[in-house]
């Protein structure tokens, strides 16, 4: 499955409890909510580089399937995951959250999993 291009957020599903549940603070929640990042991936191969640009800031995780690798996350923090393809999906699991990402039709869907709450996102490639 090939992720490259930029995609534009068009519809998001139970943001505010899935950012609730990762303890980002409510006035950034209050934010987000407004706002529709561009998501560009570049991939080569197993090797990706994905930057999510909003008003507010740019945030670029850079990462190779398989290997270990520092992501930034919504709340401003740092992790540590190892990102895996299953099933043509990019899957990234945390101690915090587990965040998947995959191609349906002309739309990515990322589903966004914390405790009991989920995030889901569609962007359409621009």
């Amino acid at each position: 499955m090939d992720f490259s291009g930029s995609w534009k957020l068009c519809e998001q599903e139970n943001a505010e409890a899935f950012l609730r549940a990762i303890s980002v603070p409510e006035i950034y929640i209050k934010m987000m909510k407004e706002v529709k990042p561009l998501t560009t991936i570049q991939q080569n191969g197993d090797e990706f580089s994905i930057c999510v640009k909003t008003p507010l800031r740019s945030n670029t995780n850079t990462f190779t399937i398989g290997t270990e690798a520092e992501f930034n996350t919504m709340d401003g923090n740092k992790i540590k995951a190892t990102a895996r393809l299953v099933d043509g999906k990019i899957v990234i699991e945390s101690d915090k959250f587990t965040h998947v990402r995959e191609i349906q039709g002309e739309e990515m869907i990322e589903t966004l999993t914390a405790g009991s709450a989920t995030l889901i996102r569609r962007s359409r490639r621009v």
